[in-house]
């Protein structure tokens, strides 16, 4: 693949990663407009790479904040562990059910079919981009009315996460689930607004957010290079042959890309997300729908 091609994508998701619009989605219709299979085990490996180079500048953009917020004192680092198992526990539950579910359904009959596969779909990318704007919408239209109850809560629980409780916690663990197979269905967008419809404040739902994309991270890499590994081993055995050094490589440029990008981002967006505009994302998410709608009707 061109770098050219490379750099492009990392920056689309550099730029993308903090809003709450799905980066996934911005890179896979641009891999479609660029003529790429999203599918392919050297793209998959390469999206999960550049979302480490964003994750990599959440890190060190939020550091201060987590290391104040989390690991001021041993009982606030022992609480946010408890929610981060628990919403990362139930992320994996409903993330391989849900992997169990499309895989006897959507992909009865074909034996060598991969969640992967649905990331080349855009007729599935769409209506992600919808559900995802309409709960956003929804979200950030209530945001007036949940703020000064989760203020409260957070005022009777002063010195740690504040507004966030185990079963808030838990509900953003669940929805996340549901986002790690459907590209377009926001997880940063989604896991918030589940925060903020649950009672949270908007500010403690997006640190956690943050925080469980940088738990979830590294085991989707791994899954993602060890798929790309057999692919390759399949592949030298067939016609079609992947060059997997290349590949890493290139993975490797675009994580540099997005960690730059990403920083960008955020030093001049974190403001604006909590300016009370939530809800506008929603609207952006839901007339980006109608783009994919437009572009998979048009053949890609």
């Amino acid at each position: 693949m061109p770098i050219w091609k490379v750099v492009v994508l990392a920056l689309i998701q550099g730029f993308a990663e903090l809003l709450p619009i799905s980066s996934s989605a911005h890179v896979v219709v641009a891999e479609k407009l660029m003529g790429l299979d999203p599918s392919a085990p050297q793209m998959t490996l390469l999206l999960v790479m550049l979302h480490t180079g964003t994750m990599f500048a959440v890190l060190v953009y939020f550091w201060k904040t987590w290391k104040k917020v989390y690991f001021s004192t041993r009982d606030a680092f022992r609480r946010f562990a408890i929610l981060a198992v628990w919403a990362t526990l139930l992320t994996g539950i409903v993330g391989e059910l849900l992997k169990k579910l499309i895989e006897k359904t959507l992909f009865r009959g074909a034996p060598k079919a991969q969640i992967e596969d649905l990331f080349s779909h855009l007729e599935l990318i769409a209506p992600a981009l919808l559900a995802a704007g309409i709960l956003i919408l929804v979200a950030g239209l209530l945001e007036k009315k949940t703020a000064p109850r989760a203020s409260a809560s957070g005022r009777s629980r002063a010195g740690f996460e504040g507004t966030l409780t185990l079963k808030q916690a838990g509900w953003m663990g669940l929805i996340q689930g549901l986002a790690l197979p459907f590209r377009g269905f926001s997880r940063s967008g989604s896991t918030i607004s589940t925060g903020m419809l649950t009672g949270a404040a908007k500010g403690p739902a997006e640190r956690f957010s943050f925080a469980l994309a940088v738990i979830l991270t590294p085991p989707v890499v791994f899954v993602e290079a060890l798929r790309l590994v057999r692919a390759a081993h399949a592949s030298s055995s067939g016609g079609v042959h992947i060059h997997l050094h290349a590949a890493i490589a290139t993975s490797l440029l675009g994580t540099v890309c997005a960690f730059f990008a990403g920083l960008l981002a955020l030093k001049w967006l974190s403001s604006w997300l909590e300016s009370g505009k939530w809800h506008w994302f929603g609207v952006y998410c839901i007339l980006a729908s109608g783009v994919v709608f437009y572009l998979h009707a048009r053949g890609f």
